[in-house]
């Protein structure tokens, strides 16, 4: 049977599939917004009205605390939903972080009422978001068992070579990947300094060449101790 789901859904398989007639009304109820590279999505304690989906581009979780060190909590790419929003939605509580555009991105928004609806009615939904949950979690306590258990060098390399991919080179600054990792610019660049040295890696101006993927691999499975 054809879906009678909306358009948006459509590169959203695990969405778009679901049957439960509550969930494609919901669905019909989003909003489709367009945001610019650098701009919030939420901020920090306000409050959560909305799901959110992310229909293209890249968003990057993160927390900002008092002394202005960040750190990034994870990333959301084309085709997830935000962990913290979920949370926030079902518990009523504020957002406990930020999520800023890393590129342009598009995003549903689908309101909290009728989010809390499909929640209710539509058992495939709820599936969906559970599993969501589940796996966001986890992911969270990973990155709260390397910061605590890590080695710095050892969760830069793991950085370097989950983002740089197949392509082996990483259009990044010393600062983002100090963001990212929860630590000061000063310190990456020392440890990129020391990987270069090493030939590991070339260091260019506002990009970073892998040349020894193996040895940054080796490096990276040692990050929880």
């Amino acid at each position: 049977m054809a879906s009678k789901n909306p358009t948006w859904l459509g590169p959203l398989p695990a969405l778009y599939n679901i049957t439960d007639s509550a969930w494609q009304r919901v669905a019909e109820s989003a909003r489709l917004i367009t945001v610019q590279a650098g701009v919030p999505l939420y901020r920090d304690q306000e409050a959560c009205e909305n799901y959110l989906v992310i229909l293209d581009g890249s968003v990057r979780v993160q927390k900002l605390a008092a002394s202005g060190q960040v750190i990034t909590l994870y990333h959301l790419e084309a085709g997830q939903t935000c962990e913290l929003t979920t949370t926030c939605l079902l518990g009523g509580a504020s957002y406990p972080a930020e999520a800023v555009a890393e590129t342009q991105v598009r995003a549903a928004l689908i309101p909290k009422a009728q989010f809390l609806e499909a929640m209710f009615h539509a058992p495939q939904f709820r599936e969906f978001v559970f599993s969501s949950l589940d796996k966001g979690i986890n992911d969270l306590i990973t990155l709260v068992e390397q910061v605590a258990f890590g080695h710095m060098d050892g969760r830069l390399a793991h950085c370097l070579v989950s983002r740089a991919g197949a392509k082996k080179r990483l259009r990044v600054t010393h600062l983002a990947l100090a963001e990212e990792l929860g630590t000061a610019r000063e310190v990456v660049s020392r440890l990129l300094k020391e990987f270069e040295r090493q030939g590991w890696v070339r260091l260019h101006r506002g990009w970073i060449e892998i040349g020894d993927l193996h040895s940054l691999r080796a490096l990276a499975s040692q990050t929880i101790v």
